[in-house]
């Protein structure tokens, strides 16, 4: 009996390593390279990925930009990891700037990647660059502070972003790409002349593919509709100036004689910053909705012609329209679809200098 406990208790001593799992297979953070954005071009048939990686150096925290070309963006990835001293982890990644040339072509197969390999964030922001992306690296690293996060802080609400600025992440767009009744819009930079990054506007992002532009302003309606803040906007009229303390929207849908119709209400607390003469508050608040509802018009009218859904007014027809007439929404609906605009102004603070 007694040697049969012992030879109980030996296989249970021998058996019990097998049942740790450990950390055998996993690499101490000082040898992994944390890269938090990557850039995508391609060159020819070869793809080129950009990482821009933050280091420790002695007190304070450097960025370098690595380089490497590859048939997929996987190999490349690959041979930046062979050749670094550390493994690339891409899952601190947290923009993803794509070569604008990609986006006119179409970047269906490079979101199914992201979402496939599970490696990048889907929670990591998209972002288009107007100019080379070797060029843009370069200019973005001379100009930067090196001990900031600098092109991620750009799109961070805590740092410089701004309302008429499109926040775009991978799941949104891999979503857009299969989804019948939503698009999206995509930021489009390039390096600065007296600043790091110049923001010039928006790509219009359908089926994956770019088909078209906007301007910041129209960018500030599209992150309105998405449910962002606008924020800390300032718009500028004729006879005055506001910023925009704080915004809310209400949709409402129905189908009318087999037309869509959309009720749009949209609430605006603003302060006066800059008032010329004697303008009174009504009428500023009137020059504020007259300009509004212009911007709107001539963006829902680009969007239409372009069947790009990029306010997303589809998805309020989802429970309304039967699935087989949502797969043709762009083409046959949407182009019919009709909005009523409603904007409500409230004037919360005119400043010291009060106005008839």
């Amino acid at each position: 009996m007694r040697k049969l406990r012992q030879a109980v208790s030996l296989a249970i001593l021998l058996a019990a390593p097998l049942l740790l799992s450990g950390c055998w297979d996993n690499k101490d953070i000082n040898h992994r390279s944390l890269p938090v954005a990557m850039g995508i071009t391609k060159n020819g048939e070869e793809y080129q990925v950009f990482l821009q990686i933050p280091e420790p150096v002695a007190t304070r925290l450097q960025t370098k930009i690595v380089v490497e070309k590859g048939d997929t963006i996987t190999k490349a990835v690959d041979r930046l990891s062979e050749n670094l001293e550390s493994e690339v982890d891409l899952l601190h990644l947290k923009v993803v700037m794509i070569d604008k040339k990609i986006a006119a072509l179409g970047m269906s197969d490079i979101f199914s990647f992201f979402i496939r390999v599970r490696d990048i964030s889907p929670k990591a922001l998209v972002v288009l660059c107007d100019e080379d992306l070797e060029t843009f690296f370069t200019n973005i690293k001379n100009k930067m502070n090196p001990e900031s996060r600098n092109l991620t802080d750009f799109f961070e609400k805590y740092a410089g972003w701004n309302p008429q600025i499109a926040l775009t992440r991978i799941w949104e767009v891999y979503r857009s790409i299969h989804s019948y009744t939503e698009d999206v819009v995509l930021p489009i930079v390039r390096s600065g002349n007296t600043t790091a990054i110049s923001h010039i506007g928006s790509a219009i992002i359908k089926n994956g593919r770019m088909v078209g532009t906007i301007n910041s302003d129209d960018t500030l309606l599209v992150n309105l509709f998405k449910g962002e803040s606008g924020e800390g906007k300032i718009e500028v009229m004729e006879n005055a100036s506001v910023l925009i303390n704080k915004t809310s929207l209400r949709l409402r849908s129905r189908m009318l004689q087999g037309k869509p119709v959309t009720k749009a209400r949209m609430s605006l607390n603003v302060s006066l910053l800059e008032v010329k003469g004697q303008t009174s508050v009504e009428t500023i608040k009137q020059d504020l909705k007259d300009q509004l509802n212009h911007r709107f018009t001539k963006l829902l009218a680009k969007a239409q012609n372009g069947q790009a859904d990029i306010l997303s007014l589809g998805q309020t027809f989802r429970r309304q329209i039967p699935r087989s007439l949502l797969q043709n929404w762009r083409e046959s609906l949407y182009p019919d679809l009709r909005v009523d605009f409603d904007i409500h102004i409230n004037v919360q603070d005119e400043g010291f200098l009060k106005t008839n």
